[in-house]
């Protein structure tokens, strides 16, 4: 099975850490993230990976190398200008002739990716699957309800649930269609795209532990989650 990791970003919501390494390589105990996202993926059955690489892609390629020491092939695609989120994937159309996974470089999680994938074939019709998260996220403020000028009830600083883009999709070869050849195209553009022309896009909750790696403030809860949830061997 095949998948693509996304790892081209800048990560400037993560400096001063990421001017010196580029996310992927970021320590999380003993290994970097992208180490334990291709071991995760290999324990998911993935052994033919692509890393979309940009900012400083030699030191990626440089500490992965050809994926042998994790037990997968590693391939890597490099390119300068920004391509958002479906552009890379654009340059490896030729290699992607099966339903493959896309997951964002800076997650970490515990899902067992084929899941969403084996989900995917269910719906022939749908050239995308999304994966999704619920996070919840607490109100500051205490919430009234009130009839007129008389308080019914109260909530003490409720919390919210939203489900989000959890950064994991299946896309099938037929996507290729809408995603336009050297151009930066991010997979909401696609979203709408294809809802647009009422093509159906199937959407897969993810229930295990995730977590997006965005600022300085999730790396830090990373690293601790990763001594607690993670076997670091």
């Amino acid at each position: 099975m095949k998948a693509v990791i996304l790892a081209g970003g800048l990560g400037t919501r993560l400096k001063p850490f990421t001017d010196i390494l580029p996310k992927p390589l970021l320590p999380l105990g003993n290994k970097s993230l992208m180490e334990i996202q291709i071991e995760n993926l290999k324990l998911s059955g993935f052994n033919d990976i692509y890393i979309a690489t940009n900012y400083k892609s030699e030191m990626v390629k440089s500490y992965l190398g050809n994926g042998e020491k994790y037990g997968v092939k590693l391939h890597f695609s490099e390119k300068k200008i920004r391509l958002g989120t479906c552009g890379p994937v654009k340059l490896l159309e030729e290699e992607l002739t099966e339903p493959f996974l896309l997951v964002n470089g800076d997650i970490l999680t515990q899902f067992d990716f084929s899941k969403i994938l084996h989900f995917s074939k269910i719906y022939e019709a749908s050239p995308l699957t999304i994966g999704t998260k619920i996070i919840t996220t607490p109100f500051r403020f205490g919430t009234i309800e009130s009839k007129g000028n008389f308080l019914i009830n109260v909530q003490e600083k409720p919390d919210f649930n939203f489900e989000i883009l959890a950064g994991i999709y299946v896309l099938k070869p037929s996507v290729f269609d809408f995603i336009p050849k050297e151009e930066c195209f991010g997979i909401d553009q696609l979203i709408q795209k294809l809802l647009l022309i009422n093509i159906p896009i199937t959407k897969y909750l993810i229930k295990d532990y995730w977590l997006d790696i965005g600022v300085v403030e999730d790396y830090e809860k990373a690293r601790n989650i990763y001594k607690e949830k993670f076997n670091d061997l």
